[in-house]
């Protein structure tokens, strides 16, 4: 098999990709992550809480930037009781959930418990187009199906300490991609 040599250059010699190849290049990196264990009181089904801790602000340097979002969200709700949502945000808008569906919940996970000890761990991940250059704010935040609710965050809906319990941790990461 021949070697294929670009401009007929050696290979040592190529320095850089031409220029119509793009590289996609990470600019920044922000992290913020959620070590304790937190109750988040639900008002009203549907209605979605930020969870304090798992919020970021990134600056993109170009509108043509891409933000990819990464989340690991630990929480959970009482056994039985109504169902935990979680949905990744950019400020006020929610940029990755599900497409309305009858009476469904829309959101990118769920919080479901089966055992007052347990958690359940999510991980999403979302490529956002912003097409902007002003500061913007990803955050997680969680609802409830039901009313007057509690979603836990880190931890199961008991909190009993001793072996059989979890104390989890979340974390959310935004990069910027050129």
């Amino acid at each position: 098999m021949a070697i294929i040599k670009p401009n007929n250059n050696t290979i040592s010699a190529i320095t850089a990709l031409p220029a119509g190849i793009s590289t996609g290049k990470v600019l920044q990196v922000v992290q913020d992550t959620k070590l304790d264990r937190s109750e988040i009181s639900v008002s009203s089904a549907g209605t979605f809480v930020d969870i304090s801790g798992l919020s970021v602000n990134i600056t993109p340097s170009s509108t043509s930037s891409k933000i990819l979002v990464q989340a690991f969200v630990n929480g959970s709700q009482n056994v039985g009781a109504a169902g935990g949502f979680f949905t990744l945000k950019r400020g006020s808008t929610e940029i990755f959930r599900g497409d309305a569906a009858s009476n469904r919940q829309r959101a990118t996970g769920n919080l479901a418990s089966y055992s007052n000890a347990y958690i359940n761990g999510n991980t999403p991940v979302f490529l956002d187009s912003p097409s902007s250059t002003s500061e913007l704010t990803y955050k997680v935040s969680v609802c409830s199906d039901g009313s007057n609710t509690t979603v836990y965050i880190n931890r199961g809906s008991s909190n009993n300490d001793n072996a059989s319990y979890i104390a989890g941790a979340s974390s959310i990461i935004v990069m910027e991609i050129a």
